[in-house]
């Protein structure tokens, strides 16, 4: 069957429709969890309002940058949004904030929840104003225990979830992984929620708050394979899956580089060592089923290790494929533009920025056939859209103006006018 291939790579496309359109989110997060959940649900159609300090998202700063403020951490997890910039602890942008609540679907914050009850900006108040609000707090403790009003990030959450002692086991000191993992994993627990969140209001019509814990996220996450022993009660051993914290697996040295190879199952180790003359480890090893293949995997990967120095990473791709066992070429970061399946599926695009000039984005990997994700908007300047988000509340340019000089408002130069007819605010 023929797959459909959406214009989600189009972004000189505006008028793609994703699964979301049609959906408000006001976006008052910052750094990395936050915007990674807003990114996606961007990406699939919503009109996402970026609502931001007068100084900005902190990331602004974070990455390679050709200009202040648009670094390349920030390009990549903020396109698809409209940036309002707005002091939210003065009276009137929590005015402002409350009016937009008044036309939005979902809600999300990643601040302490002291702090956001401080801004007069809590569950409660909004569900007055909207009551079928999806309202979403991305804590780092949930809040019924007793860490609930520490701080938490990337890294104090890789520490406390148990995954730093993982990625630690083989140098015996703890270590984090080199990926804000725990921050990107939250995020997408954060898309998980607000979009099952959505879908029970559209059959109930009723809105709800939805708290996604960071650190409670992660040790959910980091156990799906590690609880081990801990999976009875009382415990029958450890927590840990054998199989990796025995280690065995790595990418293996061949004569000019290294390879990512996997022989899966006990067929696989046998077609292999047969192919490549070395019948005699099959009658070594004995793994005729899983259960003996488990019991000497390390062994295995030992050989293996021996074996790999032989021929080249591309001989053994090649062997590889001809066995259908699974196995790439180990790719660096850089290399990754020119991955031959990711330039045939386009990954990579281009985009003109009204800033920055010639920029490459990662496309939505997720596809749609009917209502395809795509990249719409740009990643704004800090209070790039604050004129026109204004505007479409009713705001006349002399208010909007006056906001700008009175400091509640960060209004870039060059953002879109406000329209010409508006209505239901102070008449300049």
């Amino acid at each position: 069957m023929h797959s459909p291939t959406p214009s989600q790579d189009r972004p000189d496309l505006p008028d793609l429709q994703g699964p979301l359109s049609g959906i408000r989110v006001l976006d008052i997060t910052s750094v990395v969890l936050g915007p990674l959940a807003t990114l996606v649900l961007g990406d699939y159609g919503a009109d996402v309002i970026k609502i931001e300090s007068l100084t900005g998202d902190l990331m602004r700063a974070n990455g390679v940058s050709r200009n202040p403020g648009m670094s390349s951490v920030f390009l990549a997890l903020n396109r698809n949004k409209r940036s309002l910039a707005l002091d939210l602890k003065s009276p009137k942008g929590r005015e402002i904030f409350l009016e937009l609540a008044a036309s939005a679907d979902v809600i999300i914050h990643n601040m302490r929840i002291p702090a956001i009850e401080r801004l007069g900006l809590g569950y409660d108040v909004v569900r007055a104003i909207k009551p079928d609000m999806v309202y979403c707090a991305a804590t780092g403790f949930g809040q019924d225990g007793p860490y609930r009003f520490k701080p938490a990030f990337d890294d104090i959450i890789q520490g406390a979830c148990g995954m730093a002692s993982l990625a630690g086991q083989a140098s015996g000191t703890p270590e984090y992984v080199p990926s804000l993992i725990a921050d990107k994993t939250a995020g997408m627990a954060v898309v998980n929620a607000v979009l099952a969140a959505l879908f029970h209001r559209e059959r109930s019509g009723q809105g709800q708050y939805i708290e996604v814990p960071m650190f409670e996220t992660l040790v959910e996450f980091t156990l799906a394979e590690h609880l081990g022993g801990l999976a009875f009660d009382p415990g029958l051993a450890p927590a840990g899956y054998g199989r990796i914290m025995s280690g065995g697996r790595k990418p293996m040295p061949t004569a000019d580089g290294h390879v990512a190879m996997l022989p899966y199952s006990p067929g696989h180790w046998i077609a292999l060592f047969q192919r490549v003359g070395r019948s005699d480890l099959v009658e070594t090893y004995a793994i005729t089923d899983r259960q003996k293949l488990n019991a000497v995997v390390r062994d295995l990967y030992r050989e293996l290790g021996i074996m790999t120095l032989s021929r080249t990473t591309a001989a053994w791709v090649a062997i590889c494929e001809e066995l259908d066992i699974p196995a790439t070429p180990i790719y660096s970061l850089d290399d990754l533009p020119d991955h031959p399946h990711l330039q045939a599926i386009g990954m990579f695009q281009s985009m003109d920025h009204p800033s920055e000039g010639r920029l490459r984005y990662v496309r939505p990997a997720t596809r749609f056939g009917a209502t395809p994700a795509s990249v719409r908007l740009p990643t704004p300047l800090l209070g790039q859209h604050s004129t026109e988000i204004l505007g479409e509340l009713g705001y006349c340019p002399q208010k909007i103006e006056r906001l700008r000089e009175e400091g509640i408002i960060v209004a870039t130069m060059g953002s879109s006018p406000p329209p010409n007819t508006a209505v239901g605010k102070e008449d300049g």
